[in-house]
């Protein structure tokens, strides 16, 4: 059954007044083009591979599949299980990450390789993209960067799949496939302190960092010209995001599903509208945290960088 974005708003609640919160600037443009974005309310394996079929035509040769794989014993991170039967259903598929730059075992590629066999990522390749360095990326209209610096090994990949337990998060306001990739491939030593640092602050926040980590998640786009597929999980969804590891708030949103979508914009802006779209006590929590750190300046932005369409039609498989 395919929904349009205003028939979802509506059926979801929100109120008119609510839409100006989130700054989306749709029923102005009705002839803009729309992206398809799927959904199921079903978090099971089967779920994730039935939406996996839906995109994953852009995807060929090496693939890359882009994971938070989570501090140790991280209560919150994707499942195991789902995970191996996905990654078991993409030919010459691997896991990948970098190494971080906060205080953390995952400093270090050492530390990082035990981290990942500690949360169970034994089931196939795990590739610390920055274990052996890093390379710069060009990024396209940037306005605060030029460049960024990113694992080395991206360069061995041809696609990526970018699959993200959406939730929030304590500097992005919330962390969905365009963190995954910006935060997530740059480098730990180089690339991640580009992205967050503003020439004097190296955690400065706010919406300029929102922008910054946009024009890092550009060169990851750019890079594999149109090779990539995003699926975001919208379970256990902390304010916090998984490199909180154990220190993460306990989440007060429902778990709501799975969705899916070819246009990084599209299924950033969908799992957004439908935290929205939640009862005002169920969504309190995680709307505080992305408006208190102008997360939704992530999708202003990349709609001016023309990284997706902020207008999609959402079509349910379940």
């Amino acid at each position: 059954m395919s929904v349009n974005r205003r028939q979802f708003i509506k059926a979801g609640g929100l109120a008119l007044g609510s839409l100006a919160v989130h700054s989306l600037p749709l029923q102005a443009r009705p002839s803009e083009t729309k992206a398809t974005v799927y959904f199921t309310s079903e978090i099971t394996t089967e779920s994730l591979l039935r939406i996996y079929e839906k995109v994953c035509a852009p995807l060929q040769g090496r693939i890359a599949i882009k994971l938070h794989t989570g501090e140790p014993h991280g209560p919150n991170i994707l499942p195991r299980d789902m995970v191996r039967a996905l990654q078991a259903r993409i030919p010459d598929s691997t896991i990948v990450e970098c190494n971080v730059l906060y205080p953390s075992p995952r400093q270090t590629t050492e530390g990082h390789r035990e981290t990942l066999r500690t949360n169970g990522w034994t089931f196939c390749p795990v590739d610390i993209m920055d274990a052996d360095g890093d390379v710069s990326l060009p990024i396209p209209g940037g306005r605060h960067l030029k460049e960024v610096a990113v694992g080395k090994n991206l360069l061995n990949y041809d696609s990526m799949l970018v699959l993200t337990h959406f939730k929030g998060h304590t500097m992005g306001g919330f962390g969905g496939s365009l963190k995954n990739i910006a935060i997530g491939c740059a480098s730990g030593k180089t690339g991640k302190a580009q992205l967050h640092s503003d020439g004097t602050n190296l955690w400065a926040g706010g919406p300029l960092f929102m922008e910054r980590m946009v024009e890092g998640g550009k060169a990851i786009t750019t890079h594999f010209k149109g090779h990539m597929a995003y699926i975001n999980v919208l379970r256990r969804m902390s304010v916090d995001c998984d490199c909180a590891g154990t220190g993460a708030a306990e989440p007060t949103a429902p778990d709501i599903g799975i969705l899916a979508s070819t246009d990084l914009l599209a299924v950033d802006q969908a799992s957004v509208d439908m935290v929205y779209a939640l009862p005002e006590r169920q969504r309190h929590d995680l709307v505080e945290r992305i408006e208190s750190r102008s997360g939704l300046r992530q999708l202003e932005y990349m709609e001016a960088l023309g990284m997706g369409h902020a207008r999609y039609d959402l079509v349910s498989l379940s």
